[in-house]
């Protein structure tokens, strides 16, 4: 076969999947997990997202084993995303999507900080930061005066960034070592605003709890409110005092004191990791991610609780931090939907 014939051979079918439309989602909502059904039973932090946008449509997608995709007749999809890396690479490489224009809102249920939230209440994020690669010391062999013993590779001592910029070898710029993924400022804060004056539920169990175990901590015993305020993700579960101080040191170190720790979850850094990965190749435009976390238990325990009834103490709290999400993200989804032709090509924003 001669050179020209093989070089027809290879862009016709080129040509041909142009001609076929891709689907092109408007917004998809993004789940780290969901109790039993999508729909009818105990929720989970997809089943008020399904419900109440009617996301009734199933779509199947290869290589996402474990959920399948739905979307309703306005362009609105969610998904349950069980691994970041596997679920988001499958969605992006399905040769039927395009999601260089699609609105992403990475939402789920958080520990929340109590020195800045109560429980139920939810925070558009400004930043992800990373907790994942650090240095750690077991905290009863540190220095004395070093409040933990979790410090950032290349540092010499907690709350310090790396002294050596190229210390991984080939990097050469420190911003490079960044463990704070910046979003989209200007779209958060018309996120925010758009939904911030949006009704919360409360509980009077929740309610009665915060008025009694949280004196001292007057902004965790208030009722659930809505605000802008950074979302920590680590793989490991972490809790208690030193640990929330640990947090909001570290949030502040690598947003250069412009970020506040809120919200805390496992997952969160794994997704923005490959949100960029995705976006390195031309999949997806992160300035159109969105990260909605809501608090269904406290990062540490209240005075005079052991911190092993703590920990993991999440069901009392949940319902209210899943259906409060979905309140929080309603109208954000809305808008872009009712002005698609317009936020299609012009990203919406609001200087804060």
């Amino acid at each position: 076969m001669s050179l020209a014939m093989t070089a027809i051979g290879l862009i016709s079918p080129v040509k041909a999947a142009t001609a076929i439309k891709k689907i092109e989602p408007k917004v998809i909502v993004v789940a780290g997990w969901e109790n039993g059904a999508d729909t009818g039973d105990k929720p989970g932090e997809y089943q008020f997202w399904v419900e109440r946008m009617h996301l009734d449509q199933k779509v199947p997608v290869a290589g996402i084993s474990t959920q399948i995709l739905r979307r309703n007749s306005d362009g609105v999809y969610g998904l349950v995303v069980k691994d970041g890396v596997t679920d988001l690479a499958a969605l992006a490489l399905d040769k039927r999507f395009d999601l260089r224009h699609t609105y992403w809102i990475f939402t789920g249920i958080s520990g929340v900080n109590p020195n800045i939230a109560s429980v139920g209440s939810v925070a558009w994020s400004r930043w992800v930061v990373d907790g994942d690669a650090l240095r750690e010391i077991d905290d009863r062999d540190t220095p004395k005066d070093w409040p933990y013993g979790l410090y950032a590779i290349g540092a010499d001592k907690p709350n310090s960034l790396p002294v050596d910029p190229n210390h991984y070898g080939s990097v050469t710029d420190v911003a490079q070592l960044t463990k704070a993924y910046p979003l989209n400022r200007g779209l958060e804060h018309w996120a925010y605003m758009l939904s911030r004056d949006v009704a919360l539920k409360d509980d009077p169990v929740i309610a009665r709890q915060r008025q009694q175990q949280w004196t001292g901590y007057p902004l965790a015993q208030k009722s659930p409110m809505l605000l802008e305020g950074e979302t920590l993700g680590a793989h490991r579960y972490w809790h208690g005092d030193r640990r929330n101080q640990w947090a909001e040191n570290w949030v502040k170190l690598w947003t250069k004191g412009q970020g506040r720790f809120v919200m805390t979850n496992e997952e969160s850094q794994i997704n923005q990791r490959e949100m960029r990965v995705l976006a390195e190749l031309g999949y997806i435009d992160l300035n159109r991610i969105l990260v909605l976390r809501s608090g269904s238990n406290f990062s540490m325990p209240p005075k005079g609780v052991p911190i092993t009834q703590s920990i993991g103490d999440e069901e009392p709290g949940q319902v209210i931090a899943f259906d409060n999400n979905e309140r929080a993200g309603e109208p954000v989804v809305n808008a872009l939907v009712r002005k698609w032709k317009e936020y299609r090509e012009h990203i919406p924003s609001l200087s804060e």
